[in-house]
């Protein structure tokens, strides 16, 4: 073991005073802010670290040019786990220690990451039992009311990679990252060694005709876990009240088919989106990846419709086979189709 998920999302932003603004609203906790620079927490306290334009802490070798996370500084388990990622580092890439003990790399794909031993607070969810036809667990209880929402942890981050395959293989064969699945034409989820989330990166294709793709390595929208869907609606009408908006192009409220999990996703002023999630499938690595086609991992149900899932949904996914674990980009006919 020893990567076990995100300690802090280093932020290249334009308007610090915005991103306080949305992020104390979003539900995380101000630690400290200045004229440049404001620190989130979750309550777990993987952290938010927002940046002002050419700030000096922001990465320098970054192969990114827009707002959004410049860097992910991931929780490295004990001393032994970051010896070990740090030889497997050190043939590839140049490494620099900062004053936190913060290791600081940047990938030959251009991506800047950082590593820290860390170790989350404890946090435990308690949803409300929940009563359906034949089965009762709820008796003489009602529901448990919440007014706003506390965002768990920093649960997943994703970019898009012009390479995905080359992303891939540098975090499965030197981060210790495993594959979970992988979706055609649109890209491949990735867990940390010493992590239960069905997914901590999503490794998207820059190539998709979808919003805002545009082939470069470019941030897309970091998640943010809840308790549950009720946490998770409650976050929006908070939001709601408070007179956010989500533009044209928003699935709103969801359920992915392909990880289980309920989201909801916002347009942010820090770049790329928000998201919340509740209840997404946890995996080891007795979990067997499978090859989904790409709309019919999205959703199960969305409120949202985008037209690439208006048609009926193609029942297309199998486990993989030991030598499919590549990305598997789809029919170019058929993606063209469902960009039109």
């Amino acid at each position: 073991m020893a990567i076990i998920g995100i300690r802090r999302l280093t932020w290249m932003v334009d308007d610090v005073p915005a991103c306080v603004r949305f992020f104390a609203d979003f539900g995380l906790t101000l630690v400290e802010q200045d004229s440049t620079s404001a620190l989130f927490e979750a309550a777990d306290g993987s952290q938010s670290l927002f940046l002002a334009k050419g700030h000096p802490r922001l990465p320098r070798h970054s192969a990114q040019t827009t707002r959004g996370v410049h860097e992910c500084v991931w929780a490295v388990d004990s001393d032994e786990g970051m010896r070990r990622l740090k030889a497997r580092l050190e043939p590839v890439v140049t490494l620099t220690t900062d004053d936190e003990g913060v290791v600081h790399f940047t990938t030959p794909f251009g991506q800047a990451i950082g590593l820290q031993v860390w170790q989350p607070r404890a946090v435990f969810g308690a949803p409300t039992p929940q009563n359906t036809v034949g089965h009762i667990s709820r008796l003489n209880q009602p529901r448990k009311w919440i007014d706003r929402a506390v965002p768990k942890r920093t649960h997943h981050c994703v970019w898009t990679f012009p390479d995905v395959q080359q992303a891939v293989d540098f975090y499965r064969d030197v981060l210790g990252f495993r594959i979970t699945d992988m979706q055609k034409g649109f890209g491949v989820y990735m867990r940390a060694d010493g992590a239960y989330e069905h997914h901590n990166v999503f490794l998207a294709d820059a190539h998709a005709p979808m919003p805002g793709f545009n082939g470069t390595l470019k941030f897309h929208h970091a998640n943010w876990e809840v308790e549950d869907i009720d946490e998770l609606m409650v976050a929006k009408n908070y939001l709601d009240r408070r007179g956010y908006s989500y533009g044209d192009w928003n699935w709103g409220f969801g359920r992915h088919r392909l990880t289980s999990a309920a989201f909801f996703y916002i347009p942010c002023p820090a770049g790329g989106e928000a998201e919340y999630g509740a209840d997404c499938d946890c995996v080891d690595d007795s979990w067997r990846p499978r090859i989904w086609d790409g709309a019919f991992g999205t959703a199960i149900y969305m409120t949202n419709l985008p037209d690439f899932m208006r048609g009926e949904p193609n029942w297309d996914v199998a486990y993989a086979r030991p030598d499919q674990l590549r990305y598997h980009p789809a029919d170019p006919i058929a993606m063209a189709e469902a960009a039109e």
